[in-house]
């Protein structure tokens, strides 16, 4: 039987840590990388400050070449839009050497139902 997309996310958030918006803020006061992976459009309509961008979709050959993805022990936090995209990056940039690596719960959709900060490209209106 094939595996769907449930049992990947399953398997997924067993291996991650997935902490809240507050603990992200910490992690960020502390200097973590911010990883938004999602697409650009959705990007280029807001993130949380100083996100380095980099899709789902090209992760995996980004790994290595990207600057915020050369050192394999840096803090990272990763986010998308609600969970699903960051739970499948945060497995596998685990899984490709990342050893202080966590997930937003939420995504970006969490972080902006609160009271936290978020930028838009200087090209957007305000």
């Amino acid at each position: 039987m094939a595996i769907t997309k449930d049992d990947l996310l399953n398997e997924a958030r067993q291996n991650i840590d997935i902490i809240d918006a507050d603990k992200t803020v910490e992690l960020m006061n502390a200097g973590a990388t911010v990883l938004d992976v999602r697409e650009p459009s959705e990007f280029d309509m807001g993130h949380l400050p100083n996100a380095v961008h980099v899709p789902r979709g090209l992760l995996e050959f980004m790994v290595g070449n990207h600057p915020a993805l050369q050192n394999s022990s840096q803090t990272m936090v990763v986010y998308c839009k609600n969970g699903g995209r960051s739970t499948l990056a945060t497995d596998l940039l685990q899984r490709m050497g990342f050893s202080d690596i966590h997930m937003l719960a939420g995504g970006f959709d969490s972080w902006t139902g609160t009271v936290h900060k978020i930028e838009l490209p200087d090209n957007q209106y305000k």
